[in-house]
C-alpha cells in the first residue's frame, strides 16, 4: 500500500480541515476515530494510494444497487488515515438489520502492530448503526507460488493442492493479520476449493514493475507465446471500445457453453456508468475482432497502479485465431504502458488436481507466467450472534 504520490487535501463540507494521508502514518498517538466522508473525501484518499481494490472506491457502491453504500474514513485527529467502502445488506424478514460488508477492504494500516485500534472503532461504529455482523477480506497476501512452482505440481501426481507445495515467499503481514483476526473473534469465510459468493482468497498475478513487454513474454509458457503470435499472424485485430450489447451476446454466449449464470447487460451498462464518471481511465472494454466478427472480448479495471482482467467471452467459432490470448495481451501491454505493478487475473481454485474440472483455470493463468497468490481471506465477526446465527442457518439452505 505504500504511496510514491504526494498527499493530498479532501474537499470537507462540513468545514472540518481533513488531509489525507498514507495509512501507514495514521494512528501513531492512539486509536484513530472512525466516521463517514463524502464520496470527495474517500476518491481524494483513494488517489493517494498505489493500490486499492476497486471493490474499495465509492463508485463501487453505485454499482451494487441491491445494497446501500457508505464510505467510512479513519481520522487521527484531523488527518484522514484510512477509508473503506461499506456495503449494507438487510437480513430477510428482519430489515431493521444489516450485514455490513468491505469487499477487499478497507485499506488501514494492515501492517499495524495493534490492529484492534483499527477494527474496534469500525465495529462499535457499524454495531450502532443497526449491523449484526462485519464481512471484510483484508487486502494481505500471505503466501505466493511461482508459475513453475505450480507447473511442477500439476505434473506430480502426489500433489492434489496448490497449498502442498511450499510457498515461494510467506508474508509474516499477512500470518500476523490471520491470527490476530482469529484471536479476537472473526471467523473465516473462504472456502476450501478457493470459490463461494464472496471474493477469492486465491488470485494469479502477473508483476510488471520494471519489467518490458519482451520480459513479459520471456515469462509466459510456449502454448501462450504461440497464441499470441497465431493471433497476429492471422489477422485479429484488437481494439478499446463501448459496444456493451455486442459483448453482452458473446458473454452470454460463453455463459451457455460453460455453464454459468451470465449478469444482465443492465448491470455491465451500471458498472460502466459509475466507474467511468469517477474517472474516465478506470475501466475499458477490449473487442477482438477477426476478418469482422467478434471473437473475443474482455473487462479492464485499473486503479492506481494496479489493473485487473474482470470479465471475458469468446466465440465458439475461430477459436483457432486466439482472439483470448489477444485481448489478454493486449490489455497487459496497455497495464504496462500505464505504469502498473500488477495485472491481477482475479480468482482461482487452489486445485492442482488432474481429475479436477477447475484445475484447468490455473493452468490457463500459469501459461502467462506470474503467480499464485494466497489472501488473508474473507472474515465475519458477529456483533449480534443470535442473529447471525440466524443468517448463516438461512445461507446455508439456499446454499449461501
Amino acid at each position: 500500500m505504500s504511496s510514491s504520490e504526494p498527499s493530498r487535501t479532501a474537499a470537507a463540507p462540513t468545514g472540518r480541515d481533513r488531509t489525507a494521508h498514507h495509512p501507514a502514518t495514521g494512528a501513531a498517538g492512539g486509536s484513530p476515530t472512525v466516521e463517514p466522508i463524502t464520496a470527495a473525501e474517500h476518491l481524494a484518499f483513494v488517489r493517494t494510494q498505489r493500490s486499492v481494490s476497486f471493490l474499495q472506491t465509492p463508485a463501487w457502491g453505485r454499482v451494487k444497487t441491491e445494497w446501500r453504500s457508505e464510505s467510512l474514513g479513519w481520522f487521527d485527529g484531523r488527518r484522514l488515515v484510512g477509508a473503506g467502502l461499506v456495503l449494507y445488506r438487510p437480513v430477510p424478514r428482519l430489515d431493521r438489520f444489516t450485514l455490513a460488508y468491505l469487499p477487499e477492504g478497507p485499506v488501514i494500516d494492515w501492517s499495524s502492530g495493534d490492529l484492534d485500534a483499527w477494527l474496534g472503532p469500525l465495529a462499535a461504529r457499524l454495531k450502532a448503526r443497526g449491523a449484526f455482523a462485519i464481512r471484510l477480506g483484508p487486502p494481505v497476501c500471505t503466501d505466493l507460488w511461482s508459475a513453475a512452482q505450480v507447473k511442477e505440481g500439476m505434473a506430480d501426481p502426489g500433489i492434489r493442492r496448490l497449498t502442498e507445495l511450499p510457498s515461494q515467499w510467506a508474508d509474516p503481514v499477512g500470518a500476523r493479520v490471520t491470527g490476530r483476526l482469529r484471536k479476537t473473534g472473526w471467523l473465516p469465510q473462504s472456502p476450501a476449493d478457493g470459490f463461494g459468493v464472496g471474493h477469492p482468497q486465491f488470485k494469479y498475478e502477473i508483476p510488471l514493475a520494471g519489467r518490458t513487454e519482451e520480459d513479459l513474454l520471456r515469462g509466459m509458457n510456449q502454448l501462450w507465446r504461440r497464441n499470441i503470435r497465431r493471433a497476429a499472424e492471422e489477422g485479429v485485430e484488437v481494439t478499446v471500445g463501448e459496444d456493451l450489447r455486442a459483448f453482452h451476446d458473446l458473454y452470454v454466449h460463453t455463459a451457455e457453453r460453460d455453464g454459468f449464470t451470465p449478469r444482465p447487460l443492465r448491470y455491465f451498462e451500471t458498472m460502466f456508468a459509475a466507474l467511468s464518471a469517477e474517472d474516465p481511465e478506470r475501466i475499458r472494454l477490449y473487442l477482438a475482432r477477426h476478418r469482422g466478427d467478434l471473437v473475443a472480448a474482455a473487462i479492464l479495471v485499473r486503479v492506481g497502479a494496479h489493473a485487473w482482467y474482470c470479465y471475458g467471452a469468446s466465440s465458439s467459432e475461430k477459436r483457432e485465431v486466439r482472439g483470448s490470448n489477444a485481448c489478454q495481451w493486449a490489455m497487459i501491454r496497455d497495464s504496462l504502458a500505464a505504469g502498473c505493478d500488477v495485472y491481477d487475473l482475479r480468482g482461482i481454485t487452489p486445485t492442482l488436481d488432474a481429475d479436477d474440472p477447475h484445475v484447468g483455470l490455473i493452468r490457463f493463468k500459469a501459461g502467462t507466467g506470474g503467480r499464485a497468490v494466497r489472501y488473508v481471506g474473507e472474515w465475519d465477526l458477529p456483533l449480534r450472534p443470535m442473529v447471525y446465527r440466524a443468517f448463516d442457518l438461512y445461507m446455508r439452505r439456499r446454499g449461501r
